[in-house]
């Protein structure tokens, strides 16, 4: 790993290209070499943005084990921890080891279709649904034991850090970073005669495995949403939940920022 390389990645709004140009200037002065080109042999990646720009920086560079740090110009930034106003601060702590790596778990799914299988991961959440906001029918199963006919507009599979996200918007449980857990909640379940849906979330343990597998007639009108980005496969017959073996790293300057971060974001 080179010394003093720098990663800056950025959406391309005003603020955060105003953001960009005076970070870029504060580190030269602080004598890193700041790169807007991803280097694979960088010290640290910062994305500056919201929440979304983080999340696309880690699936663009294929979870790079590279540390990331987040300078916050969007809305809600549970990743980007830094203001734009603490620019000059932020480059003193890093210079000075100030800070804390901390491992972001991911979750990871495993989906087979009728001619293939493929793994796709997320920091936030997978959503499975019907394509056109239509009711989906799924069958849920944990470690191969049947859990529910559900019948809704989907199901997320949510990990620590993503459960404030998507997930909580849906009813889902705050969950701590710090768990080995993953959890499953259920998006507009439906009861009927023939469905009976959990209407609650369901908090899994890391070594277990979800499996969803959809009812015959929706194998080719599924819809997968990866921390929000869509797929759509042909012919699937079943999706593997579990947490993933990869984890992404994540530089943070207080052991209690959490609390506050929830704290700021939700009262």
């Amino acid at each position: 790993m080179s010394d003093k390389i720098i990663n800056i990645i950025s959406n391309s709004n005003y603020d955060s290209r105003k953001t960009t140009s005076r970070l870029i200037q504060i580190l030269i002065d602080n004598g890193y070499t700041p790169t807007t080109t991803f280097n694979p042999s960088a010290e640290l990646t910062i994305c500056v943005g919201g929440d979304g720009s983080f999340l696309k920086a880690v699936h663009k560079n294929s979870f790079s084990t590279i540390p990331l740090v987040g300078v916050n110009t969007g809305h809600l930034g549970f990743f980007q921890e830094i203001s734009p106003e603490n620019l000059e601060e932020f480059v003193e702590e890093y210079k000075n080891g100030n800070y804390i790596i901390e491992e972001v778990k991911l979750i990871g799914a495993e989906i087979f279709t009728r001619t293939k299988s493929i793994i796709l991961t997320a920091i936030n959440e997978i959503v499975v649904k019907a394509q056109a906001s239509k009711i989906i029918h799924l069958n849920a199963y944990v470690n191969r034991n049947h859990l529910e006919k559900f019948s809704g507009d989907g199901i997320l599979i949510s990990t620590p850090s993503g459960s404030t996200a998507y997930n909580f918007s849906n009813g889902g449980a705050i969950l701590h970073p710090s768990l080995n857990v993953y959890e499953l909640t259920p998006i507009a379940p439906v009861n009927s005669v023939a469905y009976r849906s959990l209407s609650s979330s369901i908090v899994i343990p890391g070594n277990y495995v979800v499996s969803i597998v959809p009812e015959k007639r929706y194998s080719s009108s599924n819809l997968i949403l990866v921390d929000g980005q869509e797929y759509s496969f042909k012919g699937l017959k079943k999706i593997n939940f579990r947490m993933s073996n990869k984890t992404i790293k994540k530089l943070t300057f207080e052991n209690e920022s959490y609390w506050e971060n929830l704290k700021s974001k939700f009262l």
